[in-house]
C-alpha cells in the first residue's frame, strides 16, 4: 500500500512514536517483572535471580554498537528483525521446561536484542521528527514506554490462568506482531551518512589512546569475572583466566605502541570521534570526577533492593496476578505520578533542593518493604494471607514506586542541566549509561545480600546505602553553577 493511500492514522508521526515506544518498553517489562517472579516460583536461589540484574548490561552498553546499528542503517528492518529474535527467545522459554545453562544465554540474547531495538527506534524517532514536534513526542514516548512495561505486567497475570508455557507464547505472540507493524511505519529519510561516524572509526581512535583503552579492557575483564563468579563456566576451559589477561595486555601494548608512533595523532583520533571524544571532554570539566560518583549511588538505595521485589513477594505467598496488578502496573501509574510531582517540585524549588529533599523521601521508603519484610511470614498460602499483611505490602508497594518516580524526576532533570547543549544527545547517553551500569551491578549483588542476610535485613540495609550520596552535593551545587554560568556564557 503507498504512502497516500494509507488511513489517515497510519500517516501520523505521533501514533508512530506511540506504537514504537511501546514495543521498546515491553521487553524491559518482561526482564525486571515477568522472569524474577518465573524464576523464583521455580525455586531458584536469589543469588542466581540478582544475576539475571548482571544481563542488563546490554542496556547500559548499547553505545558501543550504535554507531554500527547508524552506520548500517535500515532501522525498521533493525527493529523487526530484533523483535522477532525476541519472539523467539520466548517461544524456547516456552518450550523448554526448568531452569538451566541454556536460560542464561537465551536471556543474554535477549536483552542485547532488546538494547539492539532501543538504539534502532530512538535513531528512527529521531529522524522521523521535526523538531517543532519533539515536545509532544517525548510525552508520549515516555508514557507509551511505560504502557509496553504495563501490558509485561498483564503477561505476569497470565501465568495464573494459563501456565507459564502459554504465558510465554503469548509474548512471542506480541512481539512477532510488533515485528510485523513495525514494518508498516513510514519509510526511513534519505539521511546522508556522517563520515567517519562508524564503530570501526570509534575502536581505531580508541585504540590508539591507551589509558581510555585499558579502561575498557579492565571494564570487560571485571565483567567476565563477575559473570563466573555465578556461572562457573571457565572452570571447563584450563588456564581461562591466564589466555584472558595474556590477550588482555598484549591488545594494550598494540595500543601503547600505536599511541607512540602516531603522536598527537592518535589522541586527536580519539578526541575528533563522536563517542569518546565527547566522554574524554566531558571527564575535562571540573568536578566531573565526584559528579560521576554521584550518578552511581544517589538510587544505589532503589537499585539494590528493586530486583529482590518481585522474589520477596513470591515468598511472601502472593500470587503472580497480585504482582502484576499490584507491584507492577499500580506500581507503575504511582511512579508516573510521582515523576509528574517530581518535576513540578524540581522546577519550583530549583534541581539542588529537589535532589537532597526528594532523595530523603526515595531513601526512606525502603523502611516500608523492610516493616514488611518482619511483619510478614514467609511461605503462606496466596488465599491465606490476612488483610492487615496484604494491607501493608500494598502500602509499602505504592510508596515505593511513588517516592521512586519523586526522586527520577530530581535526578534526571540534573543530568539534563550539567550536559554540553552542542553534544547533549551523546552526553545523556553517557550519563545515563552509568546510572544503569550501578543498577545492574546494584542488582546482581543484592542477590547475594537477600540471600545471605533474610529479606527484613537486607532491605534495611539497602536504606543506609541511599545515604553516601548525600555527601557529595557539595560538588553536585558547584557542577550546577559551573553549567549554569557556561550557559550563560554561550548566550551572550
Amino acid at each position: 500500500m503507498s504512502s497516500e493511500n494509507r488511513p489517515a492514522l497510519l500517516k501520523s508521526k505521533m501514533f508512530w512514536v506511540g506504537v514504537l515506544y511501546f514495543a521498546e518498553g515491553f521487553p524491559l517489562g518482561v526482564f525486571f517483572d515477568v522472569f524474577p517472579v518465573h524464576f523464583r516460583q521455580q525455586g531458584v536461589n536469589l543469588s542466581e535471580i540478582g544475576f539475571l540484574s548482571l544481563l542488563g548490561l546490554a542496556w547500559t552498553l548499547k553505545f558501543l554498537w550504535a554507531p554500527a546499528v547508524d552506520h548500517y542503517r535500515h532501522h525498521r528492518r533493525w527493529m523487526a528483525l530484533v523483535d522477532l529474535g525476541m519472539g523467539m527467545v520466548m517461544l524456547a522459554m516456552a518450550m523448554h521446561a526448568g531452569f538451566g545453562p541454556w536460560t542464561w544465554v537465551a536471556i543474554g540474547v535477549f536483552t542485547l536484542l532488546s538494547a539492539t531495538n532501543d538504539i534502532a527506534i530512538d535513531g528512527y524517532t529521531i529522524e522521523l521528527l521535526d523538531k517543532r514536534e519533539l515536545g509532544l513526542a517525548n510525552g508520549l514516548r515516555i508514557g507509551f514506554y511505560r504502557v509496553g512495561m504495563l501490558a509485561a505486567g498483564f503477561v505476569l497475570i497470565l501465568s495464573d490462568y494459563i501456565g507459564w508455557a502459554g504465558t510465554y507464547l503469548a509474548a512471542a505472540g506480541l512481539f512477532v506482531l510488533l515485528a510485523l507493524v513495525c514494518l508498516r511505519a513510514p519509510r526511513e529519510r534519505k539521511v546522508e551518512r556522517v563520515h567517519g561516524l562508524s564503530l570501526r572509526a570509534e575502536l581505531r581512535g580508541l585504540l590508539a589512546h591507551p589509558l581510555p583503552f585499558g579502561g575498557v579492557l579492565l571494564f570487560l575483564l571485571g565483567t567476565l569475572w563477575l559473570i563466573n563468579r555465578t556461572t562457573r563456566w571457565s572452570e571447563d576451559i584450563e588456564l581461562f583466566w591466564s589466555y584472558a589477561f595474556g590477550v588482555a595486555g598484549l591488545l594494550w601494548l598494540v595500543s601503547v605502541v600505536r599511541h607512540h608512533r602516531n603522536g598527537n595523532g592518535g589522541a586527536r583520533a580519539l578526541t575528533e570521534g563522536p563517542m569518546f571524544g565527547t566522554l574524554l571532554a566531558m571527564l575535562a570539566r571540573p568536578y566531573m570526577l565526584p559528579i560521576i560518583g554521584f550518578i552511581l549511588i544517589f538510587k544505589l538505595g532503589d537499585a539494590a533492593m528493586g530486583f529482590m521485589v518481585k522474589p520477596f513477594w513470591v515468598d511472601a505467598g502472593f500470587s503472580a496476578s497480585q504482582i502484576g496488578l499490584v507491584s507492577v502496573n499500580l506500581g507503575l501509574i504511582l511512579s508516573i505520578a510521582g515523576g509528574v510531582a517530581g518535576g513540578w517540585f524540581t522546577d519550583r524549588v530549583g534541581i539542588f533542593r529537589a535532589l537532597w529533599v526528594l532523595g530523603l523521601c526515595q531513601v526512606i521508603s525502603n523502611l516500608g518493604y523492610a516493616w514488611a519484610a518482619t511483619a510478614i511470614p514467609l511461605g503462606t498460602d496466596s488465599a491465606l494471607i490476612p488483610l492487615q499483611h496484604q494491607a501493608l505490602m500494598y502500602a509499602a508497594s505504592g510508596l515505593e514506586s511513588f517516592t521512586g518516580g519523586l526522586g527520577t524526576a530530581a535526578f534526571l532533570a540534573f543530568l539534563m542541566a550539567i550536559v554540553d547543549q552542542r553534544h547533549s544527545a551523546t552526553e545523556y547517553a553517557l550519563l545515563s549509561s552509568v546510572f544503569a551500569l550501578s543498577r545492574s551491578l546494584a542488582g546482581w549483588a543484592g542477590g547475594f545480600g537477600a540471600e545471605t542476610m533474610g529479606y527484613a535485613d537486607y532491605f534495611l540495609l539497602t536504606f543506609f546505602l541511599g545515604f553516601p550520596a548525600f555527601l557529595l552535593l557539595p560538588w553536585v551545587a558547584r557542577m550546577l553553577a559551573y553549567a549554569a554560568a557556561k550557559t550563560c556564557d554561550k548566550a551572550t
